[in-house]
């Protein structure tokens, strides 16, 4: 059985870092790129930032450009999001996911293996 478990989430003040972990178990996705979401509250599931399998290639949403970081552990089996300059308006659950494909793609309904989530909430 494939899970996908996030972890790293908290409540932080504007300007702060956190690190986000995804740690997938039951089957490997080295092979596989490994992608963020988020949802803030009232408002539809969107692309942060997905990674290549061989962590060579990244993209990432604009709104998170040259302050977040996507990372991965092959050997791990992990996937990480590191956020610095947080603002209030990344408050949202954050979700882990890998997709059907093998490209690095940002269209949401790639993706079929989802983690439950992990709550960030940015204070200003």
């Amino acid at each position: 059985q494939v899970q996908l478990v996030e972890s790293g989430g908290g409540l932080v003040q504007a300007g702060a870092s956190l690190r986000l972990s995804c740690a997938a178990s039951g089957r490997s996705f080295s092979r596989f790129p490994m992608g963020w979401f988020r949802q803030a509250p009232g408002k539809e599931r969107r692309f942060v930032a997905v990674i290549t399998w061989s962590g060579s290639n990244t993209n990432y949403a604009d709104s998170v450009k040259g302050r977040f970081t996507i990372s991965r552990d092959n050997a791990k089996n992990t996937v990480y999001l590191q956020m610095n300059s947080l603002k209030p308006e990344d408050t949202a659950v954050y979700y882990c996911a890998v997709p059907r494909t093998l490209s690095a793609t940002t269209e949401m309904y790639e993706y079929i293996y989802w983690g439950q989530g992990t709550q960030v909430t940015v204070s200003s």
